[in-house]
Protein backbone atom coordinates (compact mmCIF):
# COMPACT_ATOMS: atom_id res chain seq x y z
CA UNK A 1 0.00 0.00 0.00
CA UNK A 2 1.61 3.37 -0.70
CA UNK A 3 1.92 5.45 1.51
CA UNK A 4 -0.63 8.43 0.23
CA UNK A 5 -3.21 6.12 0.51
CA UNK A 6 -2.81 5.42 4.28
CA UNK A 7 -2.91 9.06 4.30
CA UNK A 8 -5.77 9.23 2.58
CA UNK A 9 -7.59 6.11 4.84
CA UNK A 10 -5.99 8.01 8.06
CA UNK A 11 -7.66 11.36 6.91
CA UNK A 12 -11.14 9.41 6.43
CA UNK A 13 -10.85 7.82 9.49
CA UNK A 14 -10.30 11.38 11.44
CA UNK A 15 -13.15 12.41 9.85
CA UNK A 16 -15.24 9.77 10.64
CA UNK A 17 -13.95 9.69 14.03
CA UNK A 18 -14.74 13.68 13.88
CA UNK A 19 -18.19 13.08 12.60
CA UNK A 20 -18.71 10.11 15.61
CA UNK A 21 -17.59 12.01 17.85
CA UNK A 22 -19.94 15.34 17.39
CA UNK A 23 -22.87 13.09 16.73
CA UNK A 24 -22.24 10.73 20.46
CA UNK A 25 -21.73 14.63 21.92
CA UNK A 26 -25.43 15.26 20.17
CA UNK A 27 -26.64 12.70 21.33
CA UNK A 28 -25.09 13.00 24.95
CA UNK A 29 -26.61 16.35 25.13
CA UNK A 30 -29.70 14.78 23.94
CA UNK A 31 -29.70 12.00 26.71
CA UNK A 32 -28.92 14.99 29.61
CA UNK A 33 -31.97 16.93 27.70
CA UNK A 34 -34.29 13.73 28.00
CA UNK A 35 -32.63 13.20 31.43
CA UNK A 36 -34.01 16.42 32.44
CA UNK A 37 -37.04 15.98 30.66
CA UNK A 38 -37.93 12.73 32.38
CA UNK A 39 -36.82 14.07 35.62
CA UNK A 40 -39.55 16.77 34.72
CA UNK A 41 -42.17 14.10 34.07
CA UNK A 42 -41.15 12.19 36.88
CA UNK A 43 -41.95 15.38 38.96
CA UNK A 44 -45.09 16.12 37.63
CA UNK A 45 -46.67 12.12 38.02
CA UNK A 46 -45.86 12.10 41.13
CA UNK A 47 -47.47 15.56 41.63
CA UNK A 48 -50.25 13.97 39.31
CA UNK A 49 -50.32 11.35 41.70
CA UNK A 50 -50.70 13.30 45.10
CA UNK A 51 -53.40 15.02 43.38
CA UNK A 52 -55.14 11.71 42.30
CA UNK A 53 -54.83 10.49 45.73
CA UNK A 54 -56.32 13.49 46.97
CA UNK A 55 -58.90 13.50 44.43
CA UNK A 56 -59.66 9.57 45.34
CA UNK A 57 -60.15 10.68 49.18
CA UNK A 58 -62.23 13.41 47.37
CA UNK A 59 -64.62 10.52 45.78
CA UNK A 60 -64.58 8.30 48.63
CA UNK A 61 -65.89 11.13 50.91
CA UNK A 62 -68.30 11.75 48.11
CA UNK A 63 -69.54 8.44 47.93
CA UNK A 64 -69.95 8.10 51.46
CA UNK A 65 -71.81 12.03 51.81
CA UNK A 66 -74.11 10.81 48.27
CA UNK A 67 -75.04 7.38 49.94
CA UNK A 68 -76.60 9.29 52.55
CA UNK A 69 -78.00 11.81 50.38
CA UNK A 70 -79.91 8.84 48.82
CA UNK A 71 -80.57 7.58 51.64
CA UNK A 72 -82.13 10.32 52.63
CA UNK A 73 -84.01 11.46 49.55
CA UNK A 74 -85.56 8.29 49.32
CA UNK A 75 -87.07 8.32 52.70
CA UNK A 76 -88.16 11.70 50.85
CA UNK A 77 -89.36 10.42 47.46
CA UNK A 78 -90.99 8.08 49.23
CA UNK A 79 -92.98 10.71 51.41
CA UNK A 80 -93.25 12.31 48.23
CA UNK A 81 -95.03 9.95 46.25
CA UNK A 82 -97.63 9.29 48.96
CA UNK A 83 -98.49 12.82 49.23
CA UNK A 84 -98.37 12.48 45.22
CA UNK A 85 -101.21 9.58 45.76
CA UNK A 86 -103.00 11.80 48.22
CA UNK A 87 -103.09 14.93 45.53
CA UNK A 88 -103.91 12.57 42.54
CA UNK A 89 -106.97 11.16 44.49
CA UNK A 90 -107.71 14.58 45.03
CA UNK A 91 -107.04 15.81 41.81
CA UNK A 92 -109.80 13.05 40.76
CA UNK A 93 -112.35 14.28 42.89
CA UNK A 94 -111.42 17.81 41.25
CA UNK A 95 -111.47 16.84 37.96
CA UNK A 96 -115.35 14.80 38.62
CA UNK A 97 -116.49 18.49 40.19
CA UNK A 98 -114.56 20.02 37.62
CA UNK A 99 -116.43 17.67 34.96
CA UNK A 100 -119.58 18.69 36.71
CA UNK A 101 -118.85 22.63 36.43
CA UNK A 102 -118.19 22.55 32.54
CA UNK A 103 -121.15 20.73 32.30
CA UNK A 104 -123.31 23.63 34.17
CA UNK A 105 -120.90 26.00 32.80
CA UNK A 106 -121.53 25.20 29.55
CA UNK A 107 -125.00 25.60 29.73
CA UNK A 108 -125.14 28.29 31.14
CA UNK A 109 -122.49 29.75 28.33
CA UNK A 110 -125.24 28.13 25.75
CA UNK A 111 -127.47 30.37 27.55
CA UNK A 112 -125.02 33.52 27.95
CA UNK A 113 -124.19 33.10 24.26
CA UNK A 114 -128.23 32.90 23.03
CA UNK A 115 -128.12 36.48 25.24
CA UNK A 116 -125.51 37.85 24.13
CA UNK A 117 -126.35 36.66 20.35
CA UNK A 118 -129.69 38.13 21.30
CA UNK A 119 -128.10 41.65 22.55
CA UNK A 120 -125.67 41.46 19.28
CA UNK A 121 -128.19 41.32 17.36
CA UNK A 122 -130.07 44.58 19.24
CA UNK A 123 -126.80 45.74 19.41
CA UNK A 124 -126.29 45.73 15.85
CA UNK A 125 -129.43 46.79 14.82
CA UNK A 126 -129.33 49.98 17.59
CA UNK A 127 -125.81 50.61 15.71
CA UNK A 128 -127.06 50.50 11.86
CA UNK A 129 -129.87 52.96 13.22
CA UNK A 130 -127.19 54.80 14.84
CA UNK A 131 -125.45 55.29 11.65
CA UNK A 132 -128.79 55.96 9.48
CA UNK A 133 -129.01 58.90 12.01
CA UNK A 134 -125.21 59.93 12.08
CA UNK A 135 -125.62 60.33 7.95
CA UNK A 136 -128.87 62.11 8.60
CA UNK A 137 -127.46 64.34 10.82
CA UNK A 138 -123.93 64.89 8.47
CA UNK A 139 -126.50 65.59 5.57
CA UNK A 140 -128.22 68.36 7.76
CA UNK A 141 -124.97 69.23 8.87
CA UNK A 142 -123.46 69.72 5.57
CA UNK A 143 -127.08 71.49 4.79
CA UNK A 144 -126.63 73.50 7.73
CA UNK A 145 -123.01 75.09 6.63
CA UNK A 146 -124.39 75.80 3.37
CA UNK A 147 -127.18 77.28 5.02
CA UNK A 148 -124.60 79.76 7.19
CA UNK A 149 -122.42 79.96 4.12
CA UNK A 150 -125.89 81.43 2.37
CA UNK A 151 -126.61 83.47 5.46
CA UNK A 152 -123.50 84.74 5.81
CA UNK A 153 -123.42 86.11 1.99
CA UNK A 154 -127.35 87.05 3.01
CA UNK A 155 -126.30 88.63 5.43
CA UNK A 156 -123.71 91.22 3.83
CA UNK A 157 -126.72 91.89 1.43
CA UNK A 158 -128.85 92.40 4.39
CA UNK A 159 -126.98 95.25 5.56
CA UNK A 160 -126.42 96.77 2.37
CA UNK A 161 -130.17 96.71 1.95
CA UNK A 162 -130.37 97.90 5.45
CA UNK A 163 -128.55 100.36 5.04
CA UNK A 164 -130.75 101.38 1.80
CA UNK A 165 -133.87 101.04 3.61
CA UNK A 166 -132.81 103.01 6.11
CA UNK A 167 -132.14 105.88 3.57
CA UNK A 168 -136.06 105.01 2.07
CA UNK A 169 -137.37 104.91 5.61
CA UNK A 170 -136.39 108.46 6.14
CA UNK A 171 -137.89 109.14 3.15
CA UNK A 172 -140.99 106.98 3.43
CA UNK A 173 -141.28 108.78 6.96
CA UNK A 174 -141.42 112.45 5.30
CA UNK A 175 -143.21 111.04 2.24
CA UNK A 176 -146.01 109.60 5.24
CA UNK A 177 -146.25 112.60 7.21
CA UNK A 178 -148.01 114.04 4.03
CA UNK A 179 -149.90 111.20 3.09
CA UNK A 180 -151.65 111.24 6.96
CA UNK A 181 -152.58 114.53 6.32
CA UNK A 182 -154.09 113.20 2.62
CA UNK A 183 -155.97 110.09 4.35
CA UNK A 184 -157.67 112.39 7.12
CA UNK A 185 -159.11 114.72 4.17
CA UNK A 186 -160.04 111.02 2.44
CA UNK A 187 -161.26 109.37 5.16
CA UNK A 188 -163.72 112.66 6.15
CA UNK A 189 -164.69 112.55 2.28
CA UNK A 190 -165.50 108.44 2.27
CA UNK A 191 -167.56 109.20 5.36
CA UNK A 192 -169.41 112.28 3.98
CA UNK A 193 -170.03 110.57 0.81
CA UNK A 194 -171.24 107.15 2.39
CA UNK A 195 -173.58 108.95 4.64
CA UNK A 196 -175.11 110.52 1.03
CA UNK A 197 -175.22 107.14 -0.99
CA UNK A 198 -177.02 105.54 2.19
CA UNK A 199 -179.40 107.92 2.13
CA UNK A 200 -180.12 107.39 -1.71
CA UNK A 201 -179.66 103.40 -1.66
CA UNK A 202 -182.66 103.53 1.41
CA UNK A 203 -184.69 105.65 -1.14
CA UNK A 204 -184.36 102.92 -4.00
CA UNK A 205 -184.53 100.46 -1.71
CA UNK A 206 -188.13 101.26 -0.91
CA UNK A 207 -189.48 99.46 -4.40
CA UNK A 208 -186.40 97.01 -4.50
CA UNK A 209 -185.48 94.16 -2.19
CA UNK A 210 -182.07 94.40 -2.50
CA UNK A 211 -178.99 94.63 -4.75
CA UNK A 212 -179.26 91.14 -5.66
CA UNK A 213 -180.93 92.04 -8.71
CA UNK A 214 -184.75 91.11 -6.41
CA UNK A 215 -187.69 92.94 -8.15
CA UNK A 216 -190.69 93.79 -5.72
CA UNK A 217 -194.17 91.51 -7.17
CA UNK A 218 -196.08 94.38 -5.98
CA UNK A 219 -197.01 97.23 -8.40
CA UNK A 220 -195.64 100.29 -8.49
CA UNK A 221 -197.41 103.76 -9.41
CA UNK A 222 -196.36 106.04 -11.74
CA UNK A 223 -195.26 108.49 -9.63
CA UNK A 224 -193.69 106.53 -7.42
CA UNK A 225 -191.36 104.43 -10.44
CA UNK A 226 -190.37 108.00 -11.51
CA UNK A 227 -189.39 108.51 -8.06
CA UNK A 228 -187.40 105.52 -7.89
CA UNK A 229 -185.76 106.32 -11.41
CA UNK A 230 -184.64 110.18 -9.90
CA UNK A 231 -182.96 107.95 -6.73
CA UNK A 232 -181.45 105.87 -9.58
CA UNK A 233 -180.02 108.65 -10.78
CA UNK A 234 -179.07 110.44 -8.38
CA UNK A 235 -177.01 107.24 -6.82
CA UNK A 236 -175.29 106.88 -9.83
CA UNK A 237 -174.27 110.50 -9.41
CA UNK A 238 -173.04 109.87 -5.99
CA UNK A 239 -171.10 106.71 -7.00
CA UNK A 240 -169.57 108.89 -10.35
CA UNK A 241 -168.32 111.37 -7.82
CA UNK A 242 -166.72 108.68 -5.33
CA UNK A 243 -165.17 106.96 -7.69
CA UNK A 244 -163.68 110.92 -9.04
CA UNK A 245 -162.41 112.31 -5.87
CA UNK A 246 -161.25 109.15 -4.13
CA UNK A 247 -160.71 106.32 -6.33
CA UNK A 248 -161.24 102.67 -6.10
CA UNK A 249 -157.78 101.31 -5.15
CA UNK A 250 -158.35 103.86 -2.15
CA UNK A 251 -161.81 102.34 -1.23
CA UNK A 252 -160.31 98.83 -0.98
CA UNK A 253 -157.52 99.56 0.62
CA UNK A 254 -159.57 101.80 3.63
CA UNK A 255 -161.20 98.04 4.02
CA UNK A 256 -157.56 96.97 5.75
CA UNK A 257 -157.32 99.80 8.15
CA UNK A 258 -157.92 99.02 11.73
CA UNK A 259 -159.91 101.82 12.17
CA UNK A 260 -163.86 100.00 12.32
CA UNK A 261 -165.72 103.13 11.20
CA UNK A 262 -163.95 103.65 8.38
CA UNK A 263 -163.77 99.92 7.48
CA UNK A 264 -167.45 99.59 7.49
CA UNK A 265 -168.45 102.57 5.39
CA UNK A 266 -165.39 101.08 2.69
CA UNK A 267 -167.23 97.98 2.54
CA UNK A 268 -170.88 99.92 2.33
CA UNK A 269 -169.33 102.15 -0.19
CA UNK A 270 -167.83 99.44 -2.32
CA UNK A 271 -171.32 97.04 -1.63
CA UNK A 272 -173.10 100.04 -3.63
CA UNK A 273 -170.46 99.91 -6.29
CA UNK A 274 -171.10 96.67 -6.83
CA UNK A 275 -174.81 96.82 -7.68
CA UNK A 276 -173.47 98.55 -11.14
CA UNK A 277 -172.53 96.38 -13.17
CA UNK A 278 -169.78 98.95 -14.86
CA UNK A 279 -167.94 98.84 -11.68
CA UNK A 280 -167.87 95.12 -10.62
CA UNK A 281 -165.03 94.00 -13.19
CA UNK A 282 -163.30 97.19 -11.92
CA UNK A 283 -163.61 96.27 -8.31
CA UNK A 284 -162.27 92.49 -8.83
CA UNK A 285 -158.91 94.15 -10.78
CA UNK A 286 -158.05 96.10 -7.88
CA UNK A 287 -158.64 93.34 -5.35
CA UNK A 288 -162.20 94.37 -4.19
CA UNK A 289 -162.90 90.91 -4.04
CA UNK A 290 -159.89 89.34 -2.46
CA UNK A 291 -160.38 91.78 0.09
CA UNK A 292 -164.59 91.43 1.12
CA UNK A 293 -163.24 87.40 1.22
CA UNK A 294 -160.52 88.11 3.48
CA UNK A 295 -162.90 90.29 5.86
CA UNK A 296 -165.57 87.18 5.99
CA UNK A 297 -162.92 84.84 7.51
CA UNK A 298 -161.02 86.85 9.79
CA UNK A 299 -163.78 89.34 11.13
CA UNK A 300 -165.89 88.65 14.13
CA UNK A 301 -167.95 92.33 13.50
CA UNK A 302 -171.66 91.04 12.32
CA UNK A 303 -172.32 94.23 10.51
CA UNK A 304 -168.85 93.83 8.40
CA UNK A 305 -169.72 90.78 7.93
CA UNK A 306 -172.98 91.24 6.36
CA UNK A 307 -171.91 93.99 4.45
CA UNK A 308 -169.57 92.58 2.84
CA UNK A 309 -171.43 89.03 2.48
CA UNK A 310 -173.95 92.11 0.53
CA UNK A 311 -170.93 93.15 -1.96
CA UNK A 312 -170.50 89.81 -2.61
CA UNK A 313 -173.67 88.66 -3.51
CA UNK A 314 -173.80 91.90 -5.63
CA UNK A 315 -170.75 91.03 -7.24
CA UNK A 316 -171.57 87.03 -7.28
CA UNK A 317 -174.82 88.28 -10.21
CA UNK A 318 -171.69 88.42 -12.72
CA UNK A 319 -171.17 84.76 -13.84
CA UNK A 320 -167.03 85.08 -13.97
CA UNK A 321 -167.16 86.87 -10.36
CA UNK A 322 -169.44 84.05 -9.88
CA UNK A 323 -166.26 81.39 -9.85
CA UNK A 324 -163.46 83.42 -9.06
CA UNK A 325 -165.82 83.37 -5.70
CA UNK A 326 -165.67 79.70 -5.52
CA UNK A 327 -162.38 79.50 -6.53
CA UNK A 328 -160.94 81.60 -3.46
CA UNK A 329 -163.03 79.33 -1.41
CA UNK A 330 -165.82 82.17 -0.84
CA UNK A 331 -168.73 79.41 -0.85
CA UNK A 332 -166.91 77.56 2.56
CA UNK A 333 -166.74 81.32 4.17
CA UNK A 334 -170.40 82.36 3.49
CA UNK A 335 -171.48 78.72 4.73
CA UNK A 336 -169.81 79.16 7.97
CA UNK A 337 -171.32 82.70 8.48
CA UNK A 338 -174.81 80.73 7.32
CA UNK A 339 -174.56 78.62 9.91
CA UNK A 340 -173.50 80.70 12.81
CA UNK A 341 -175.39 83.75 11.94
CA UNK A 342 -178.35 84.90 13.80
CA UNK A 343 -179.46 88.19 12.50
CA UNK A 344 -181.83 88.13 9.82
CA UNK A 345 -180.30 91.39 7.45
CA UNK A 346 -176.68 89.16 7.30
CA UNK A 347 -178.41 85.98 6.73
CA UNK A 348 -180.25 87.91 4.00
CA UNK A 349 -177.20 88.85 2.39
CA UNK A 350 -175.35 85.65 2.73
CA UNK A 351 -178.77 84.40 1.10
CA UNK A 352 -178.05 86.63 -1.31
CA UNK A 353 -174.84 85.94 -2.26
CA UNK A 354 -175.40 81.54 -2.15
CA UNK A 355 -178.83 82.62 -4.55
CA UNK A 356 -176.76 84.16 -7.12
CA UNK A 357 -174.16 81.14 -6.93
CA UNK A 358 -176.88 79.11 -7.22
CA UNK A 359 -177.63 79.98 -10.72
CA UNK A 360 -174.69 78.75 -12.04
CA UNK A 361 -174.43 75.28 -13.58
CA UNK A 362 -171.08 74.77 -13.49
CA UNK A 363 -170.72 74.92 -10.07
CA UNK A 364 -173.72 73.05 -8.76
CA UNK A 365 -171.11 69.94 -7.92
CA UNK A 366 -168.79 72.48 -6.15
CA UNK A 367 -171.44 74.50 -4.53
CA UNK A 368 -172.68 71.42 -2.72
CA UNK A 369 -169.42 69.48 -1.75
CA UNK A 370 -168.67 72.59 -0.34
CA UNK A 371 -171.63 73.13 2.02
CA UNK A 372 -173.53 75.86 0.34
CA UNK A 373 -177.05 73.43 -0.43
CA UNK A 374 -176.86 72.87 2.97
CA UNK A 375 -176.08 76.13 4.55
CA UNK A 376 -179.02 78.13 2.23
CA UNK A 377 -181.30 74.92 3.14
CA UNK A 378 -180.14 75.48 6.99
CA UNK A 379 -181.37 79.65 7.14
CA UNK A 380 -184.96 78.62 6.97
CA UNK A 381 -184.08 78.42 10.88
CA UNK A 382 -184.81 82.09 10.97
CA UNK A 383 -188.22 82.20 9.91
CA UNK A 384 -187.97 86.02 8.71
CA UNK A 385 -189.33 86.40 5.16
CA UNK A 386 -187.05 88.58 3.71
CA UNK A 387 -184.32 85.58 4.87
CA UNK A 388 -186.97 82.87 2.81
CA UNK A 389 -187.27 84.71 -0.05
CA UNK A 390 -183.51 84.46 -0.08
CA UNK A 391 -183.48 80.55 0.61
CA UNK A 392 -186.62 80.00 -2.16
CA UNK A 393 -184.88 82.32 -4.28
CA UNK A 394 -181.50 79.64 -4.44
CA UNK A 395 -183.67 77.10 -4.28
CA UNK A 396 -185.38 77.99 -7.51
CA UNK A 397 -182.12 78.75 -9.73
CA UNK A 398 -180.19 75.34 -8.07
CA UNK A 399 -183.39 73.06 -9.66
CA UNK A 400 -183.64 75.27 -12.89
CA UNK A 401 -180.31 74.16 -13.23
CA UNK A 402 -180.60 70.43 -12.52
CA UNK A 403 -183.73 70.74 -14.60
CA UNK A 404 -181.47 72.17 -17.81
CA UNK A 405 -178.89 70.06 -16.98
CA UNK A 406 -181.44 66.50 -17.30
CA UNK A 407 -182.82 68.20 -20.40
CA UNK A 408 -179.53 68.07 -21.94
CA UNK A 409 -178.40 64.97 -20.99
CA UNK A 410 -175.56 65.62 -18.76
CA UNK A 411 -177.37 65.48 -15.40
CA UNK A 412 -178.44 62.09 -14.05
CA UNK A 413 -180.10 60.98 -11.00
CA UNK A 414 -181.94 62.43 -8.07
CA UNK A 415 -181.98 66.00 -7.33
CA UNK A 416 -179.25 67.05 -4.59
CA UNK A 417 -182.09 69.47 -3.47
CA UNK A 418 -184.25 65.63 -2.39
CA UNK A 419 -180.81 64.92 -0.80
CA UNK A 420 -180.32 67.71 1.27
CA UNK A 421 -183.55 67.86 2.45
CA UNK A 422 -185.57 70.75 0.70
CA UNK A 423 -188.30 69.23 -0.64
CA UNK A 424 -190.26 68.93 2.82
CA UNK A 425 -189.91 72.80 2.95
CA UNK A 426 -190.89 73.43 -0.20
CA UNK A 427 -193.73 71.60 0.24
CA UNK A 428 -194.46 73.61 3.80
CA UNK A 429 -193.92 76.67 2.08
CA UNK A 430 -195.66 76.27 -1.32
CA UNK A 431 -198.09 78.74 -0.04
CA UNK A 432 -196.45 80.69 1.88
CA UNK A 433 -197.88 84.47 3.30
CA UNK A 434 -194.64 86.12 1.69
CA UNK A 435 -195.62 86.72 -2.20
CA UNK A 436 -191.76 85.86 -2.86
CA UNK A 437 -191.18 82.91 -0.75
CA UNK A 438 -194.30 81.85 -2.69
CA UNK A 439 -193.44 82.37 -6.06
CA UNK A 440 -189.82 80.82 -6.04
CA UNK A 441 -190.95 77.98 -4.03
CA UNK A 442 -193.70 77.20 -6.62
CA UNK A 443 -190.66 77.59 -9.63
CA UNK A 444 -188.49 75.52 -7.60
CA UNK A 445 -191.43 72.83 -6.99
CA UNK A 446 -192.06 72.93 -11.23
CA UNK A 447 -188.48 72.33 -12.02
CA UNK A 448 -188.04 69.59 -9.27
CA UNK A 449 -191.37 67.53 -11.12
CA UNK A 450 -189.87 68.01 -14.56
CA UNK A 451 -187.25 65.57 -13.81
CA UNK A 452 -188.55 62.00 -14.13
CA UNK A 453 -186.30 60.69 -11.18
CA UNK A 454 -187.64 62.91 -8.88
CA UNK A 455 -191.05 62.04 -9.24
CA UNK A 456 -191.42 59.09 -6.61
CA UNK A 457 -190.11 61.80 -3.94
CA UNK A 458 -192.10 64.34 -5.04
CA UNK A 459 -195.31 61.68 -4.25
CA UNK A 460 -194.31 60.36 -1.87
CA UNK A 461 -193.56 63.84 0.57
CA UNK A 462 -196.94 64.99 -0.79
CA UNK A 463 -195.36 67.85 -2.75
CA UNK A 464 -197.58 66.72 -6.25
CA UNK A 465 -200.64 67.64 -5.00
CA UNK A 466 -199.30 70.86 -4.35
CA UNK A 467 -197.49 70.67 -7.78
CA UNK A 468 -201.60 69.80 -9.14
CA UNK A 469 -202.96 73.38 -7.17
CA UNK A 470 -199.96 75.12 -8.48
CA UNK A 471 -200.93 74.55 -12.52
CA UNK A 472 -204.26 75.03 -11.45
CA UNK A 473 -204.66 78.44 -8.96
CA UNK A 474 -201.03 79.56 -9.43
CA UNK A 475 -201.67 83.90 -10.37
CA UNK A 476 -198.80 83.68 -12.86
CA UNK A 477 -199.61 81.80 -16.02
CA UNK A 478 -195.65 81.07 -17.17
CA UNK A 479 -195.57 79.12 -13.93
CA UNK A 480 -198.95 77.31 -14.29
CA UNK A 481 -197.85 75.85 -17.78
CA UNK A 482 -194.61 74.88 -15.81
CA UNK A 483 -196.34 72.92 -13.64
CA UNK A 484 -198.95 71.47 -16.17
CA UNK A 485 -196.02 69.99 -18.42
CA UNK A 486 -194.72 68.91 -15.58
CA UNK A 487 -197.61 66.57 -14.88
CA UNK A 488 -198.36 66.04 -18.51
CA UNK A 489 -195.30 64.22 -19.33
CA UNK A 490 -194.54 62.53 -16.45
CA UNK A 491 -195.42 58.29 -16.34
CA UNK A 492 -195.20 58.67 -12.40
CA UNK A 493 -197.65 61.67 -12.16
CA UNK A 494 -200.32 60.19 -14.75
CA UNK A 495 -199.76 57.03 -12.24
CA UNK A 496 -200.72 59.21 -9.37
CA UNK A 497 -203.91 60.67 -11.16
CA UNK A 498 -205.17 57.30 -12.38
CA UNK A 499 -205.18 55.41 -9.04
CA UNK A 500 -207.49 58.43 -7.44
CA UNK A 501 -209.47 58.82 -10.46
CA UNK A 502 -208.52 62.89 -10.68
CA UNK A 503 -209.60 64.45 -13.57
CA UNK A 504 -207.25 65.95 -16.00
CA UNK A 505 -207.54 69.47 -17.04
Amino acid sequence: MHQDDLGTITHLHKQEILEIRDKLEAECSGNETLKRELFEAKQRLYEKTEKIHVLEQEIKRHKKECSDMEDIYRDEVSEMKQKIDAEHAKSEQRQEKLKALEKTTSEQDKKIEARDQTEIVELRKKLEEQIYHQGNLEKKLRTLQSKKEEALVLKEKCHEEIKNMRKKLEEEQKRNGMLEDEVNILKEQILHLSCDLNESTNSVRKGNSGNFSFVSESPMTFSKSIQIRDTISCQRATIAKLLGEVGLPKIVSYMELEDKDVQIHAVKVLANLAAEESNQEKIVEAGGLSSLLMLLETTEDETIQRVAAGAIANLAMNEKNQELIMMKGGVKLLAKIANKAEDPQTLQMVGGALANLCGNEKLQMRLRDEGGIKALIGMVRSGHSDVLAQVARGVANFAKCESRGATQGHRKGRSFLIDDGALPWIVANSNNEAIPVTRHVELALCHLSSHEANAKDIVSFGAFWELVRISRECSREDIRNLAKRAINTSPTFQMELRRVHFPRG
